[in-house]
C-alpha cells in the first residue's frame, strides 16, 4: 500500500510538470499613443497644413480664395480683424501657414502670417466668430563674449567669426563719434559682451544688446558700456570707464562704411579737372555709387538743390555756430525744412555736378566760414550728472572685470558662451 501511495504521489508531481511546460507566457505590451504635434496652439492631427510664401502679385484676398473661402467670408475677415492686422499690408516674400479642413473640400480654416521667426499674426475663422491676434515664440538669450583682432577692416574681421553685418552696424555706431573707422589700423583690437537670440534652442533670430566693448586703438584703450542715466526716459546710451558719453555732437564720417577718404581739406591743392591750384574746402568721401549718405548731426535741412558744380546737395543747419554740406549726390532724399537726427540718411551717393568718380564732398561750416572738421575740437555730449556716477560705477565694475578677463588672441578669435537665460524679448 506505501508503494502505491508514493507512486501516486510520483505521478501527479510529473504530470503537473507536463502541464506547467505547455501553459503559455502571455506578455502584454502597452502601446502609447503618440503625443499630439502642436503649432502655435493647434493640434496638427485635425488639419491639413500647407506651408507657402506670399508670391509678387498675391493678396490675402486671393490666397484664402485659392483654398476654397468665399469673398463675402473674406471681407467679413478683413472688416473684423482689421484693429489688429490690416490685410492690405502682406508682403511678398513672407511665409506663412494655412490650416484646411481635413474633409475633401480643403477649405481654409486658420491664416498665419510669420512676421519674422519670433513674431507671427494668426487669424482663426473656423467658427463664426473670427478671431486675430499676435503669437510670439519663446526666445532664449545667450550672453557671449568675443575677441577680434583687426588685419584688414572691422567689416572683414567680423565676418570672419561668423557674425552678420547687423551687429557691424551696431558697432560701428557705437564708436562712431569716438572711432574714425577708416583708420582702423592692423593689429588694433576688439572685445565686445553681446547677445544672440534663439528659438527652438539652435534657431538664430538676431542679436539682443551690446552691453559692453573695449576697442584697443594705437595702443589706447576705449571702454563702452550700455547704461539708463534716466529711469523715466528709459534711453540707453554708452559711456567710458569715466562716465563720458560717447555719443558726440558730430560723427566723423557722413558714410558708414564701404569709404575711402579720397581728398581732405586742403587750400593749396591743385585740382586736376581745372589744372590749377584751387582751395579744396571739403573732403571728399569716395563710396560705391549709391551708398547712403548720413547727416552727421542732428538739425534742419535749410538747402536741397542742384546747382552748378556742386550737383545735387543738401545742407544741414545745426545750430548758430555750425552746418554741413554734402555735395554730388545721386539723390537727395530730404526737402528743406525738414528737422534730420543724426545718422539719418540724406541722399545717395553720386557723380553729379564737376566730379570724376562716385563720393560725397563733405563740407563743414563755423560761424560762417569753412573749416576742416578734422581739425577742429567739436563738442562732445554732456557725461553723467555726478549724482549719478557712483550707481554707473557700481553698475560697469562686474562687467569691466568680466571684459578685461576676455584675452586678446594672436590671429585668430573665439567665441565664448558665457550664460542662458529665457526671454520673450
Amino acid at each position: 500500500m506505501r508503494k502505491i501511495t508514493i507512486l501516486l504521489v510520483l505521478f501527479t508531481f510529473l504530470f503537473s510538470c507536463k502541464k506547467e511546460e505547455k501553459r503559455e507566457i502571455i506578455e502584454t505590451k502597452v502601446i502609447e499613443k503618440p503625443k499630439p504635434v502642436l503649432l502655435y496652439g493647434f493640434n496638427l492631427d485635425n488639419y491639413n497644413v500647407v506651408h507657402d510664401t506670399i508670391k509678387n502679385g498675391d493678396s490675402f484676398g486671393l490666397i484664402l480664395d485659392r483654398h476654397h473661402v468665399m469673398y463675402p467670408k473674406i471681407n467679413k475677415i478683413a472688416t473684423t480683424i482689421k484693429e489688429t492686422f490690416d490685410v492690405r499690408r502682406v508682403r511678398s516674400g513672407k511665409p506663412y501657414t494655412i490650416l484646411t479642413s481635413k474633409d475633401s473640400i480643403k477649405k481654409a480654416q486658420v491664416f498665419i502670417y510669420k512676421h519674422n521667426k519670433v513674431n507671427a499674426t494668426i487669424i482663426n475663422f473656423k467658427d463664426s466668430v473670427i478671431s486675430a491676434y499676435k503669437h510670439k515664440k519663446k526666445v532664449k538669450i545667450v550672453e557671449k563674449e568675443i575677441a577680434g583682432e583687426i588685419y584688414s577692416n572691422l567689416s572683414v574681421t567680423m565676418d570672419s567669426l561668423g557674425l552678420t553685418p547687423t551687429l557691424t552696424n551696431t558697432v560701428a555706431d557705437i564708436y562712431a563719434w569716438t572711432l574714425d573707422f577708416y583708420r582702423l589700423q592692423k593689429g588694433d583690437k576688439f572685445k565686445l559682451i553681446y547677445e544672440e537670440k534663439f528659438i527652438n534652442d539652435t534657431v538664430f533670430v538676431g542679436y539682443g544688446e551690446v552691453k559692453a566693448g573695449l576697442f584697443n586703438h594705437k595702443g589706447e584703450d576705449l571702454y563702452a558700456y550700455k547704461f539708463v542715466a534716466d529711469s523715466i526716459k528709459n534711453i540707453a546710451e554708452f559711456y567710458d570707464e569715466k562716465g563720458n558719453m560717447l555719443r558726440s555732437t558730430f560723427l566723423k564720417s557722413p558714410i558708414k562704411f564701404q569709404y575711402r577718404i579720397s581728398s581732405r581739406y586742403n587750400l593749396r591743392r591743385k585740382i586736376a579737372l581745372y589744372g590749377r591750384v584751387r582751395a579744396h574746402r571739403g573732403t571728399d568721401f569716395a563710396a560705391p555709387y549709391g551708398t547712403p549718405i548720413m547727416s552727421t548731426a542732428s538739425g534742419t535741412v535749410v538747402e536741397s538743390a542742384r546747382r552748378g558744380g556742386n550737383g545735387n546737395y543738401v545742407k544741414v543747419k545745426h545750430n548758430s555756430t555750425y552746418s554741413t554740406q554734402y555735395l554730388h549726390m545721386k539723390r537727395r532724399k530730404v526737402r528743406v525744412g525738414d528737422f534730420v537726427k543724426q545718422g539719418d540718411i540724406i541722399g545717395l551717393v553720386g557723380m553729379t555736378g564737376n566730379t570724376s568718380g562716385p563720393h560725397v564732398c563733405y563740407r563743414f561750416w563755423k560761424n560762417g566760414r569753412q573749416v576742416d572738421p578734422f581739425r577742429e575740437k567739436l563738442p562732445s555730449a554732456k557725461p553723467l550728472k555726478d549724482s549719478i556716477k557712483p550707481r554707473y560705477f557700481k553698475f560697469i565694475e562686474p562687467l569691466k572685470k568680466q571684459i578685461d578677463s576676455v584675452p586678446f588672441l594672436k590671429k585668430t578669435t573665439t567665441i565664448f558662451v558665457e550664460k542662458e537665460t529665457l526671454a520673450t524679448k
